[in-house]
């Protein structure tokens, strides 16, 4: 989640949000990690939005704090749009980093998933400003997988986890790390509709929950 603001002057759109972490995995390093990987990637492919029969510039700016201990009262009562909220743990039911929505502005992300390069934190920001998976998974002969592509999906023997698996047979589809935000995650943001509304508008929506550790059967 986040604000979209239209410089006319400059032909720029600047998407700004802010990602809150907190639980026992949350920490400053990998917070400004999950910063620096969203922030960078999704400037990396220099966006453009067609708006106005003319073509902006889309930058993203993406600020980061931890706040281990904040309480559930802090989120539900959020009116920032630009405040996204994740909880960070070592173990979560299913084993695997989620947001809760497509548009939303919270999620539970898994320590294991948020290693440097792992594009994690990238994809689960585009589920926050809007975008889903793609319907279609078999991207083979597509070349660098898009961003928003989940984990399972079959793609060219370099992009696997073991290029030289099989499409489908373990180490056959794809690995996350080889992900890229490209032009087209761009526009399927849509800007040039939200825009319509005014120079100023938000992406995403409030979920505002609080997830709690998730506990460990034994």
């Amino acid at each position: 989640m986040g604000i979209a603001e239209l410089d006319n002057i400059h032909r720029i759109i600047t998407i700004t949000s802010h990602i809150i972490t907190y639980g026992d995995g949350a920490d400053d390093i990998l917070t400004e990690r999950i910063r620096e990987e969203i922030e960078r990637m999704w400037n990396e492919p220099q966006g453009v939005v067609f708006l106005k029969d003319e073509h902006f510039r889309l930058t993203f700016r993406i600020t980061a704090e931890t706040k281990k201990d904040i309480s559930e009262l802090e989120v539900l009562q959020n009116t920032d749009p630009r405040n996204n909220y994740f909880r960070i743990e070592n173990f979560i039911h299913g084993n695997i980093s989620f947001v809760d929505g497509i548009g939303c502005n919270t999620g539970f992300f898994l320590t294991e998933n948020l290693y440097e390069g792992s594009t994690t934190a990238a994809h689960e920001y585009g589920h926050t400003l809007g975008l889903d998976h793609p319907k279609i998974v078999d991207i083979r002969g597509e070349g660098v997988p898009g961003i928003m592509y989940p984990r399972g999906t079959f793609v060219d023997p370099p992009y696997q986890y073991d290029p030289k698996a099989l499409p489908g047979k373990p180490g056959g589809t794809m690995h996350p790390a080889h992900r890229k935000v490209k032009q087209q995650d761009i526009d399927n943001l849509k800007l040039h509709r939200l825009l319509k509304r005014g120079n100023k508008v938000i992406v995403g929506q409030f979920t505002s929950i609080y997830h709690w550790p998730h506990p460990v059967f034994k």
